[in-house]
């Protein structure tokens, strides 16, 4: 989608005319975290009392790390404090990289269990290329959690090659994942990290009973070598662990692995509300069975029951999910597909929701007239759009593009920091006079912000159409 200084933006100029709707512990994104962090703080104190108590602290660790590679996450400061009339709480800001890892047959040379098993199956192991990056920033200072999605496909530097960054768990495991990342958001530290390969994540969802989604497109992609069967139908529907690993895993579309991370972020809001859900709490003790038996991490159970804790607390206005600002490589300039870094943005966001050199200013608001603004219909009214479309033209906003319609009504309005700029959000908010602000990359790719209109506005802003 092209942003031109246009004031009309007629169908022929580029707008979309909208349509009725015709196995040891190891988390992926952030699902096994997003599971727990509902289920405990549900618990009365005292109950919750008695299961720090009865844990014990020492790392939940499936991997040894040498002194030099434990020496990467900054460990010496004590990110959790507690004691037995009390849960564990957080002590400080904490950054930690969960690493999705799938592995098959294949990917350790074992030819003989391809033989025997008939295709390259999945195997219950932490050694291969990461499926899935999130860097995780829980600050009690401000009461946020902050997401930051690094696409597998991003090339950077990982032990002295230029590759993709999600080769870095295959070369040397968490720590030069973590040793890799920090490089590439200009030194940011990392605490802990946790790993997850995806036979984990199928467990942990049918352990919580399975996760409602809204499934936006129709999702169908079959490969016999590795008995990867996808057939998912567009809608509203509860997803079980194998059809949640079929919509987490899809990326065969124009947008490849960027659409799947903004799927990615859409099932994690949704995981998070649901696992605050009081039927969760009766599935705890098998949630905590997936987790001690598919998770490798050096957390202590001390400082992940903090985190638990700390996360169920967390207004959900307060999760920021974002995306590793970047563009797609073009086959002309390498032989491999890959994400290329927008550094001068990554240092922005770095900065200001990583805890870098916090010199950025969250109130900085971009000029309106550079920013690119994405309108998205989900009030199928054509006159509504247009209109907002030259209101927002009028007012200084230049560069406003209608792109594709939502397949599904809107009730409320949604202003997409795309790109976690929120104080522009914010301004549009203001003008809008409707909506709720997100801090996610679910919005139109080549956007700044993205305006998902909802039949709020037509109720706000009828009379005057």
């Amino acid at each position: 989608m092209n942003f031109v200084p246009k004031k009309k933006l007629s169908n022929q100029s580029g707008s979309y005319k909208p349509k009725m709707p015709k196995k040891q512990f190891r988390l992926p994104r952030w699902v096994g975290i997003s599971v727990l962090l509902g289920g405990v703080t549900s618990f009365s104190m005292v109950a919750g009392a008695l299961l720090a108590i009865s844990l014990e602290t020492t790392p939940l660790q499936q991997s040894d790390l040498s002194a030099e590679e434990a020496a990467i996450f900054t460990s010496d400061d004590p990110i959790a404090t507690g004691s037995n009339l009390r849960l564990p709480r957080l002590t400080r800001p904490v950054n930690i990289l969960l690493l999705g890892i799938k592995v098959t047959s294949s990917d350790l040379n074992d030819y003989d269990a391809i033989y025997e098993d008939g295709y390259d199956a999945l195997v219950n192991s932490f050694e291969g290329l990461s499926d899935t990056m999130l860097l995780l920033r829980f600050d009690p200072s401000n009461e946020s959690v902050s997401v930051l999605s690094v696409p597998r496909d991003t090339r950077t530097n990982v032990n002295g090659a230029v590759t993709k960054i999600n080769e870095a768990n295959r070369q040397g495991g968490p720590a030069l994942s973590a040793q890799s990342v920090s490089e590439l958001l200009g030194g940011v530290s990392i605490d802990r990290y946790v790993r997850i390969n995806v036979q984990g994540v199928e467990k942990l969802i049918d352990a919580i009973g399975g996760v409602e989604v809204n499934v936006p497109k129709d999702m169908k992609y079959q490969d016999d070598s590795q008995h990867l069967y996808i057939n998912l139908k567009a809608g509203k529907q509860r997803l079980d662990g194998d059809q949640a690993l079929q919509f987490l895993r899809f990326r065969y579309d124009d947008n490849g692995d960027i659409g799947r991370v903004q799927r990615q972020q859409l099932f994690m809001r949704s995981l998070a509300q649901q696992a605050l859900n009081p039927t969760t709490i009766a599935r705890l003790p098998k949630i905590l069975s997936v987790i001690q038996s598919n998770v490798d991490t050096n957390l202590s159970v001390e400082e992940l029951v903090a985190l638990v804790g700390y996360g169920a607390q967390t207004d959900r206005a307060n999760v920021q999910m974002l995306m590793l600002p970047g563009s797609f490589s073009s086959y002309d300039d390498y032989d491999l597909s890959y994400w290329i870094p927008n550094y001068s943005e990554i240092d922005v966001l770095a900065d200001q929701y990583f805890g870098l050199s916090n010199t950025y200013s969250i109130s900085e608001q971009i000029d309106p007239s550079y920013l690119r603004i994405a309108i998205q219909d989900g009030t199928y009214d054509d006159v509504a759009v247009q209109s907002l479309a030259d209101n927002l033209y009028d007012t200084g906003y230049m560069n406003v593009a209608i792109a594709r319609s939502l397949r599904s009504p809107l009730s409320t309005t949604k202003i997409v920091a795309q790109r976690g700029d929120v104080a522009s959000a914010r301004a549009i908010q203001q003008f809008l006079g409707v909506g709720e602000v997100w801090v996610e990359s679910t919005g139109d790719l080549n956007s700044d912000i993205t305006i998902q209109l909802g039949e709020d506005w037509l109720s706000e802003h009828g009379e005057a159409l």
